[in-house]
């Protein structure tokens, strides 16, 4: 029985050897979020993935969420969460409690679980270094009723408007594992609170990175049968919106996951953060757990 054991294990190290080869001194953005973020042992199997990526000579570059978080001390501070089209109306008082969560507790809780774990991780927001620039989102809602659009004020809400990609690169080519909190500055000096997936594939984008994975609560991207789809390309994504078949929260996922490819990035993967080692499983098997989107099809699967 241990004999055998051993063997299996030397299997898994030889199917993952050619994935560390090709990806050694290569940069990896992951967003870390949903279930992942919660239950205690997804969180130590990620900081280990994190941990044993830099380990092997990968560049892991960790950007976080924080939604229920949020929204947890909001409610012990009595403050009720309003949202439009799934996005937070952030107000002053409310950005600074995004700032204290996102920038301090959960930002530090990774950071210490990585370091636990025996890395070096060392948290940042988008204002250290001035590294992420922000512009207010100026959101446009269709009300149901009257099928009338209005411009809804979302407060600090904003996205992207350029990244400086310095502090990061210099961090993640040492030893050091950046992990960032989506919290941008804008012209007017204000912090401004931007959504997770979309600093990822921004920072990847402007990085270059061979890859961005993003961690979500669903097995990645299913067809109408619920089964997993998995080497999709760009056309491919684009029917599948079309005919309905991605749909509600995962449209605004997938087109992240599209700009990134169009913006220079080699792959994106959309994978089970449920499934504890999910980062290694996608990287280092040939099966994976996720959803892989390319810019066009191709034969090989990483």
């Amino acid at each position: 029985m241990q004999k055998r054991t051993a063997h299996q294990i030397a299997d898994v190290l030889i199917e993952a050897l050619p994935y560390i080869q090709r990806f050694k001194d290569k940069t990896i953005v992951v967003k870390f979020g949903g279930n992942a973020m919660i239950d205690e042992a997804l969180k130590n199997s990620f900081a280990r993935d994190i941990v044993l990526m830099k380990s092997v000579g990968l560049n892991p570059i960790v950007v976080h969420g924080g939604g229920p978080q949020i929204g947890q001390l909001l409610t012990k501070l009595g403050k009720t969460s309003r949202f439009v089209d799934g996005m937070r109306v952030t107000d002053s008082e409310t950005m600074d409690v995004v700032e204290m969560v996102l920038g301090g507790l959960v930002n530090k809780e990774i950071v210490n679980l990585i370091n636990q774990n025996g890395g070096k991780a060392l948290g940042l927001t988008g204002k250290d270094g001035d590294f992420i620039r922000a512009k207010k989102i100026q959101q446009h809602h269709t009300s149901l009723e009257t099928d009338d659009t209005e411009i809804i004020d979302l407060g600090y809400v904003g996205e992207v408007s350029s990244i400086d990609p310095a502090v990061v690169d210099m961090l993640g080519r040492s030893d050091f594992i950046p992990v960032i909190a989506p919290i941008g500055v804008g012209e007017d000096g204000r912090s401004y609170n931007i959504n997770a997936d979309l600093v990822a594939g921004k920072l990847a984008e402007v990085l270059k990175a061979e890859k961005l994975i993003l961690l979500t609560n669903t097995a990645g991207i299913l067809d109408k049968q619920e089964n997993l789809l998995t080497g999709l390309s760009l056309q491919d994504i684009d029917d599948l919106i079309e005919d309905g078949t991605i749909s509600g929260g995962m449209i605004p996922k997938t087109r992240c996951a599209t700009d990134a490819l169009k913006g220079g990035v080699n792959s994106v993967h959309i994978i089970d953060g449920r499934v504890e080692h999910a980062v290694l499983l996608e990287l280092f098997t040939d099966q994976g757990v996720g959803t892989l989107l390319l810019r066009t099809k191709r034969d090989k699967a990483h």
